[in-house]
């Protein structure tokens, strides 16, 4: 009995392995696509002011979820440090 349910359990993390592999795979298919719009609308020596917008823009759209990560994790570390400390 507790064979099978531990060979159930290694099935489950391959399945959910695989699973997240092939979703990340196709998140790369997608992201390489927008690059080549971007890279087809902003061409040419006519645009460069145009292609340093997109690229703040870009930079400034990536900042946003670091910074709630790191607020979030430095809450969370907070709370176990002072429920430590009671």
């Amino acid at each position: 009995m507790y064979t099978k349910t531990k060979n159930i359990q290694i099935l489950n993390s391959k399945f959910q392995t695989l699973f997240f592999g092939i979703c990340i795979f196709l998140i790369g298919i997608s992201a390489n696509a927008q690059c080549a719009m971007c890279r087809a609308a902003l061409s040419g020596d006519s645009n460069i002011k145009k292609a340093e917008a997109v690229n703040d823009g870009i930079v400034y759209l990536m900042v946003i979820p670091y910074l709630l990560v790191i607020i979030i994790g430095y809450l969370i570390y907070r709370m176990y440090k002072k429920k430590k400390a009671v």
